[in-house]
């Protein structure tokens, strides 16, 4: 069937050019499908006689559509259009060829401050002819025949060169537009490509048969040339067909995966995206909206993912089965099936009424037949599984869940024969339903992608949140000890502390006297969580000799037990008697005859004013203190849509060929976030949303890409062989580079530096938005410091910081990796950039040209100030003459000016602006240039497990860096003594000048007045090249003759 759209005529339409006239034209939009006709210029009362045509497919319930035709103004010659108004029509309202009439219709506003007038005449009508002739589809910004098309998979036969715009517009729907057309109410077994296939369809046939059919003739280049173009073709971007025909090809049911094809030229750039974010629903849901993110649509929770459908099936409980005739008994499981997908539960042994409460998720895509089979079986020991009955369902009476309805009341079924043609003894309760993944059954449901995955590798592929333990700083204030006895009684102790939490082991120095009632005074600072699992233990030892300690006494103490601090008032101290070390599993009246008299001195305290750093601190998520009394209210939510990844690299051999399980995790604040894991495919579809509260916009949100290494194949859980998640990829975005309220849609790439060098390993496509809830509480946050104050007024010393965020690192991986199912140790490290301190020949060179870049615009500045006063621009040069007189004129308008410059700059440099958050840089970080030992040295161990002639030669290089750093650091200390020398008599004759050129200068100073002393200096200083020396000056002579404390050095 054919939707025509007859566009007549125009009356009194609304000028737009400077003549007062418009060159208008009308583009329809029809679910998706937008075509426009030609422009007629400089007419108010245009007149087209043109047909449109659109796919209508009478099987979907179109009650709740809509037709919108719009009119445009074409601007010219700057490329353009305006607004001139649009009219809705309700798709009930269309009637049967025949049956039309001409109707005029008045223009509507778009917006509130729309300047619209006049009418649209119009006919609308469904034909059942089909139309040879046809305009030409609306192109895109860009045509589709001047975009390069990408290379094919290995199913699809290629293109010719020859194609024209509107074949090729035909092949890219044929095979790309595959289930992204918008859905009927119903699930169809598979979507039409052409109406010749809508006929097969409706006589019976195989449809996957007839879907094969079509895939050949559009392979073969007969597909039928459809008159429109739907809205993401027009939106596609070059770097995106890869991926959606690699999804075409999974929706024929051909387990194909698209490889990526890397050119000659690696890109490592950003790429802007289009994707169709947002929810839309068969016959518009319960709103009547038209297709994506309509406007009654904005209070979906997911609208930054794509929309995919799936079939949902609840398999509850079951009751009244009859028992075996050989045992008595039952162990049913039930089998649901659809097309070739088939996903069972677990049996239970000998019970008649069994419960389950499992869920099956089909995907849409992936349907292959019109029916959905549930089967009940008894399980059986040896030989096939008796049949016990079977529940049938037709797809297309299925119904739709539209959050946020409550979740479907499963009903009880009962059981039909083999044959479906009676009832058998039982029944079953089910709830079978067409959701998305916004259903709350979606992350713990049965896939069917996922069918292949058995074992403890079904709970490793779902998606799951977790969040990070509650950790805290513990600080263990030693101050003293009395009555310490030693061992041997004819010395006096050297006695120390150690306190231990764990593996944490940390220890007091040695008291420096040798007395039985040592003082220390030392803190020791440990990071633990809660809920608290370990104790802390303390021992007084004395060192007997430099490889000999003796334990002297020892005392455990409850962690949960101890004070909690919020702020820096000191905590009450006490003292704690030590038992003797070896009598501490002795009876309870023998422990009292041999109590220990010593005791020590503790202030013992967890610290909830500070927050505990788990990452480092250049990429911080999260700032608030530890303790939930001193959180401050959020200041915005962060959205994120992970929508897919494309162009992912084989991460392991499978069966002979590539393959790759990608899942993404993203961690911001104590909330860690983990995609379910797509299986065998290089271009993963995710559409997974996720939200977090955001305390502070300087904050750092991090998202990885990783394949998954543990689906149930019997993969080594510990040991130095066992399996590990490997990395493809990360992506940090720092919130505050973003604007408000706005949605970025973006294809970031993934690169990992490897031993021979970067490589881009995909792209991982993301959409999200930054949405600040009061702007007085932004600019609240920029005004105070990143960490809670107790940061600053007890701060950490640098080696402390560093040690805890180890220790707080190991917690939180240990906690994640005990969840369900573990977020891996190598996958929390990656994320927190553990290893981001070790030495980094490259790094280094990285952060050296970083300074140089910072330092250039201070030498622009001094060299075009040179070039200032050389004269090489005249008018320059009496330009900055003439700014300088002024300003010594005027002294109070120097610091106004200075503002003023940098606001009109700031102003200036707003048109550059960058356009997109900031992503990984391979030439900032000197990652396209370095030498293939510099990464070998960089990806070595610690300590290090090369051979001796590799590490003397890094040595050696290390030695000549190091040396010329020495010289630059020597020089600098060099003209620092020079300035202490001018008041040292070091060299007397040289001090003796200087001061009395103080005397000097401090009487005429004294004397003149300041802007005449400015006026000669300045003039003095940008005199014309004809009065200047080539020679250095005298002040400059006298400052390097001075001397320095090298002479004193060996």
């Amino acid at each position: 069937m054919k939707l025509v759209v007859e566009v007549v005529d125009a009356h009194n339409l609304m000028p737009k050019d400077s003549e007062g006239s418009a060159s208008s034209f009308v583009e329809v939009d029809f679910q998706n499908q937008l075509s426009k006709t030609k422009t007629v210029p400089k007419n108010l009362n245009p007149v087209w006689n043109q047909k449109l045509f659109f796919d209508f497919d009478e099987t979907n319930d179109c009650n709740h559509q809509s037709l919108e035709v719009s009119v445009y103004n074409e601007r010219r010659p700057v490329p353009g259009r305006n607004f001139l108004g649009r009219v809705t029509i309700p798709c009930s309202s269309i009637v049967r060829k025949g049956e039309e009439v001409y109707q005029q219709f008045q223009l509507e506003k778009k917006w509130f401050l729309s300047s619209v007038k006049g009418e649209i005449g119009l006919k609308v009508y469904i034909s059942s002819e089909s139309e040879t002739k046809s305009p030409p589809p609306s192109p895109p910004q860009t045509p589709l025949c001047n975009q390069p098309l990408p290379s094919s998979p290995p199913t699809s036969a290629p293109v010719s060169d020859n194609t024209n715009c509107k074949t090729l517009a035909a092949h890219q729907k044929a095979v790309v537009a595959v289930g992204t057309a918008k859905s009927s109410s119903s699930i169809v077994p598979i979507q039409k490509f052409s109406s010749s296939t809508a006929a097969t369809g409706s006589r019976g046939s195989d449809p996957s048969k007839a879907l094969k059919e079509e895939i050949k003739k559009s392979s073969e280049g007969t597909v039928e040339i459809t008159p429109y173009v739907h809205k993401h073709q027009a939106l596609q971007q070059t770097s995106l067909p890869v991926e959606k025909r690699a999804h075409s090809v999974q929706f024929t049911m051909q387990s194909v995966n698209a490889k990526a094809q890397p050119g000659d030229q690696e890109d490592y750039n950003l790429k802007d995206t289009n994707p169709q974010l947002g929810e839309r629903w068969p016959n518009g849901g319960a709103y009547g909206g038209r297709g994506w993110m309509s406007s009654e649509r904005f209070t979906s929770t997911y609208d930054l993912v794509e929309q995919m459908f799936y079939l949902y099936v609840r398999v509850v409980k079951a009751k009244d089965f009859p028992p075996s005739s050989v045992t008595g008994s039952c162990d049913p499981y039930v089998e649901v099936k659809l097309g070739n997908y088939k996903g069972r539960t677990r049996h239970f042994e000998r019970k008649m009424n069994p419960e389950w409460n499992q869920v099956f998720a089909f995907s849409k895509d992936r349907v292959q037949s019109s029916l959905l089979e549930v089967f009940v079986k008894d399980k059986e020991m040896v030989g096939r599984d008796d049949y016990l009955g079977r529940v049938v369902f037709d797809l297309n009476e299925i119904p739709t869940r539209v959050p946020p309805d409550s979740p479907l009341a499963p009903q009880w079924y009962r059981l039909e024969d083999r044959r479906g043609e009676g009832k058998v003894r039982g029944d079953v309760m089910l709830a079978v339903w067409l959701g998305t993944q916004a259903d709350e059954a979606f992350p713990d449901a049965w896939h069917s992608d996922a069918a292949s995955v058995y074992g403890e590798g079904i709970s490793n592929i779902r998606s799951k949140v977790y969040v990070s333990p509650k950790l805290w700083y513990l600080r263990v204030n030693v101050i003293e000890a009395q009555d310490v006895l030693p061992n041997d009684r004819s010395r006096l102790p050297e006695v120390f502390v150690k306190a231990q939490i764990g593996n944490q082991v940390l220890r007091t120095k040695i008291c420096p006297t040798r007395t039985a009632n040592p003082l220390w005074n030392e803190d020791l600072v440990f990071v633990t969580a809660e809920p608290f699992e370990e104790q802390l233990f303390i021992t007084v030892e004395d060192r007997v000799h430099p490889s000999k300690e003796d334990v002297l006494g020892k005392i455990s103490l409850p962690l949960s037990a101890l004070e909690k601090r919020l702020d820096h008032r000191p905590v009450q101290s006490r003292w704690f008697n030590l038992e003797k070390y070896g009598f501490g599993a002795l009876e309870a009246d023998r422990r009292k005859e041999l109590k220990f008299s010593s005791r020590i001195h503790l202030r013992v305290c967890l610290e909830g004013g500070y927050h505990v750093l788990d990452e480092s601190t250049m990429y911080i998520s999260d700032q608030r203190p530890t303790a939930r009394q001193l959180w401050k209210q959020p200041v915005g939510i962060l959205e994120v849509g992970i929508l897919g990844a494309q162009g992912l690299l084989p991460m392991k051999m499978k069966d002979g060929r590539g393959s790759t399980d990608a899942y993404c995790a993203a961690k911001y604040g104590q909330k860690w976030v983990r995609t379910r894991t797509i299986l065998d495919t290089f271009n993963p579809k995710w559409n997974e949303q996720y939200t977090w509260e955001v305390y502070d916009p300087c904050t750092v949100i991090t998202l990885g890409v990783f394949d998954n290494s543990h689906l149930g194949g019997g993969e080594k859980p510990t040991g130095s062989n066992a399996a590990r998640d490997s990395r493809i990829g990360k992506v940090r975005i720092r919130l505050s580079t973003l604007e408000a309220h706005r949605i970025y849609t973006h294809s970031y790439p993934l690169l990992v530096l490897h031993p021979h060098g970067v490589k881009k390993m995909g792209e991982l496509q993301l959409a999200f938005r930054f949405t600040t809830l009061s702007l007085a509480n932004m600019i609240y946050i920029y005004g105070h410091p990143l960490l809670p104050k107790t940061h600053y007024l007890h701060p950490f010393t640098v080696n402390q910081v560093d040690n805890l965020r180890y220790q707080a690192m190991n917690i939180v991986a240990m906690r994640l990796g005990r969840a369900e199912p573990p977020l891996r140790k190598e996958v929390v490290e990656y994320m927190l950039d553990v290893d981001s301190h070790m030495w980094s020949l490259r790094r280094s060179k990285a952060n050296f040209f970083r300074i140089m870049s910072l330092l250039s615009g201070i030498i622009s500045v001094g060299r075009w100030f040179g070039d200032v006063c050389d004269w090489k621009n005249p008018i320059t040069s009496v330009l900055v003459h003439i700014l300088f007189l002024i300003l010594i004129w005027y002294p109070e308008l120097i610091l106004p000016t200075l503002f003023l410059y940098m606001f009109l700059i700031g102003i200036w440099t707003y048109r550059f602006r960058p356009r997109h958050p900031p992503h990984m840089d391979t030439k900032l970080s000197w990652a396209e240039a370095v030498h293939p030992d510099e990464l070998d040295e960089e990806f070595d161990t610690f300590p290090t497990s090369k051979s001796h002639d590799i590490v003397r030669m890094r040595y050696d290089r290390l030695r000549s860096v190091a040396g010329r750093i020495q010289t630059v650091v020597g020089d600098i200390a060099t003209q620092g003594e020079r300035f202490q020398s001018l008041l040292g008599w070091r060299d007397p004759r040289a001090t003796s000048l200087f001061i009395v050129f103080c005397l000097c200068a401090a009487v005429v100073l004294y004397a003149t007045p300041f802007r005449v002393v400015a006026l000669l200096a300045g003039l003095y200083y940008l005199r014309h090249p004809r009065f200047r020396s080539k020679l250095p000056s005298a002040p400059s002579n006298f400052f390097k003759r001075l001397p320095a404390r090298t002479d004193s050095l060996l």
